[in-house]
């Protein structure tokens, strides 16, 4: 047989040697070598060339991808020829990493664990792609004898440590859109954002009706907005307007394909990625004050305990007063400052919470389960560099539209379930609910719950799993309760969010049990949300006499907006950690003050008390002691000298390591604080 040589200059380099080992063993699968073969076919001539080649042998026969048919003799694995057969289902498979790119190859170092093995990528797939960009691979032969998939560089995302390029790389590995194709984009920029006086006509005038907005400073698509106006002294008529998106953007067209498609917008931690193109969700639809905009709205009369007398749904036309964020609204429901606007506003600001107050307090009265949950934030310079960090926790201006949005989306879904669609009557009517995408949110596992509850024993709380819905939701809210403010807190919390289902979209109504409504979909959020779209579309269809729609089509279309939904979640969780890491990456070697927020076996996570960043203080860089993990306790003890640290503890650490690519932040322990020992 008639040898392949490697036909190469220079010092050969490990990765060279391994990448070309795969080629010549996976290729001649029925051949045997001896480590003379190989040294002349590689023209190792050297001892340094010779010894690197025998530590390639070593590690291809651990990772048995080799096995010695005999001493001396090398040959290709038959096992990983029949493993391999099994990966025909990686191709097609796309993979987003950091390239390391050799002259004549490439591999691809993957960010997703789950595969387990860089991708090889040849020269001529690299698109020209240079060394160290980040770059989403395809997967388009995995040979059965090799344990590496063979790739092409589907995009190049920039280089590694761009910002861009890190948080491109973060949506593309979670399957999410970094760019909004070129005909979506001019499709939009063609729409006409003028409102004829025929279509005014067509829609209730609330133009002269005091209106506004409230939501984050940094907002641009303001897809709902409020007006208030009394009736009589205990009348109040309140207008939860949200942005007509149907009137422009068609079922079936390019835009709407699109959007179908995202589903949602993303939000990570320097950048909104929308569901709608920006001339659209920012500008068109937006609404934006002192401009007349189309909106679809649920109009309530509601009386001096926030009950409701009557409601109805309609198609609308508003012009938003004034533009307000919740850090303007706060002090005015304090009741500490007026707005610098009018006094009318004042009014309408503060009888809008106390109407907000009641309904938030009868919903909890109900069950409703309080996750209030705070919201790690960055301050970032224009090259994207976390300057600070901060939490941000929702406060009364916060609750004020929570609490109206949800009494939109509940008497949205209430009047689909029971048949009179947009209006208040509380008699069901006759026949079957037309087909309608709900929020849902099931019952909690019975399981689950049964180990919080022994879990929380641990900490001497007491936890009702068994009995109605409510009394249980009301157990678990004086449970979150009674740990505010306590060491264990975040674990609780954490415990008990696991316990939760995941809320999602579907046509089949079961309730949504964090909420403790019987009906909910989701109607208010257009811009950002595809099923409100989807629901103002069917309100508008069946509000005009049209029949129930397809229960399967409208059923898959529920389940992938879930699923997009879940994968926006966790890219975002993954920018936040990103850029935390980013953050103390900058400080290694510094000193922060942190509490142990959790304990397991391979050490403590510490949160630092300024800024909120988590980092693992590993169990094997514990020095003075041998630890061991008290699972009962949740502490680790010091085997010689007893030393305890446990939940909750506060200590001094110091920032040891910061790797971008993994996102892991690893501390080293300083001291436990005195105060606390």
């Amino acid at each position: 047989m008639k040898k392949k040589e490697q036909h190469t200059t220079g010092r050969l380099k490990k990765k060279d040697v391994r990448a070309f080992l795969i080629d010549l063993f996976a290729g001649q699968p029925g051949e045997v070598f001896t480590l003379k073969d190989l040294f002349n076919i590689i023209r190792a001539k050297n001892h340094p060339t010779k010894m690197l080649v025998v530590d390639v042998i070593d590690e291809m026969l651990e990772a048995e991808f080799l096995w010695q048919p005999s001493r001396g003799v090398y040959a290709l694995n038959p096992d990983s020829i029949e493993d391999g057969e099994e990966d025909e289902s990686f191709i097609g498979k796309r993979y987003v990493g950091r390239l390391e790119v050799e002259r004549n190859y490439a591999f691809l170092n993957v960010t997703d664990r789950r595969l387990g093995r860089d991708i090889f990528i040849p020269k001529a797939s690299l698109k020209g792609a240079l060394n160290g960009q980040k770059a989403v691979v395809e997967i388009v032969d995995w040979p059965s004898p090799a344990k590496n998939p063979i790739g092409r560089v589907v995009d190049i995302l920039g280089d590694s440590g761009d910002n861009t390029a890190e948080m491109h790389a973060i949506l593309a590995e979670y399957g999410l859109p970094y760019e909004y194709p070129a005909a979506v984009t001019k499709a939009a920029e063609r729409i006409d954002p003028g409102i004829t006086r025929e279509e005014i006509a067509r829609r209730e005038d609330f133009r002269d009706v005091l209106t506004f907005t409230i939501d984050p400073k940094d907002a641009k698509d303001f897809d709902d907005a409020l007006s208030v106006r009394r009736l009589k002294d205990d009348l109040w008529e309140v207008g939860v307007h949200i942005a007509d998106v149907s009137h422009y953007v068609r079922e079936g067209d390019i835009i709407d394909r699109e959007a179908q498609h995202r589903a949602t917008s993303v939000y990570l931690v320097d950048r909104t990625i929308p569901m709608l193109p920006e001339h659209l969700c920012n500008f068109v639809c937006s609404l934006r004050p002192g401009e007349e905009k189309l909106c679809f709205s649920a109009i309530f009369t509601l009386d001096a305990e926030a009950k409701i007398v009557r409601w109805h749904l309609a198609h609308t036309v508003i012009r938003s007063d004034r533009r307000f964020t919740y850090e303007e609204v706060q002090p005015v429901i304090d009741k500490r400052q007026e707005t610098t606007d009018s006094r009318e506003l004042t009014e309408a600001l503060r009888t809008l919470w106390h109407l907000a107050d009641k309904l938030r307090t009868r919903r909890f009265k109900s069950g409703a389960i309080g996750f209030d949950r705070p919201e790690v934030r960055f301050e970032i310079d224009e090259k994207g560099t976390p300057l600070r960090t901060y939490i941000v926790e929702s406060n009364e201006s916060h609750w004020l539209i929570e609490e109206f949005m949800l009494l939109a989306n509940r008497s949205v879904a209430e009047s689909v379930a029971k048949c009179h669609i947009g209006t208040s009557d509380a008699i069901p009517a006759k026949g079957n609910p037309k087909v309608m995408p709900y929020r849902i949110h099931d019952v909690p596992d019975p399981e689950k719950m049964e180990n919080l509850r022994a879990f929380t024993a641990r900490f001497g709380y007491k936890l009702k799993t068994e009995g109605t819905k409510t009394e249980v939701s009301r157990s678990l809210n004086k449970l979150l309760a009674d740990v505010k403010g306590k060491k264990e807190e975040a674990l609780v919390e954490m415990v008990a969010l696991r316990c939760m289902q995941k809320a999602r979209y579907s046509i089949h109504n079961i309730g949504h049990y964090g909420l403790m409504f019987q009906h909910y979909t989701h109607f208010t959020s257009p811009i950002r949300r595809y099923p409100d779209t989807m629901v103002h579309r069917l309100l508008t269809h069946y509000l005009d006499g049209g029949r129930s729609v397809s229960a399967t089509k409208y059923e898959n279309l529920c389940e992938h907006s879930s699923e997009m939904e879940q994968l926006a979640a966790q890219a975002e969780r993954a920018s936040i950690k990103y850029k935390q890491v980013e953050f103390m990456g900058a400080r290694i070697g510094e000193e922060f003050e942190g509490t142990i927020s959790g304990v397991t076996e391979f050490g403590l996570y510490v949160e630092c008390d300024d800024n909120h960043c988590e980092g693992l203080v590993p169990i094997r860089d514990l020095e003075g002691d041998y630890y061991e993990f008290d699972e009962k306790n949740f502490c680790l003890i010091g085997r010689r000298q007893h030393h305890r640290l446990a939940l909750g503890d506060k200590l001094v650490i110091r920032v040891a390591r910061a790797n971008l690519e993994k996102r892991q932040l690893d501390y080293a322990f300083v001291r436990k604080l005195k105060s606390e020992q």
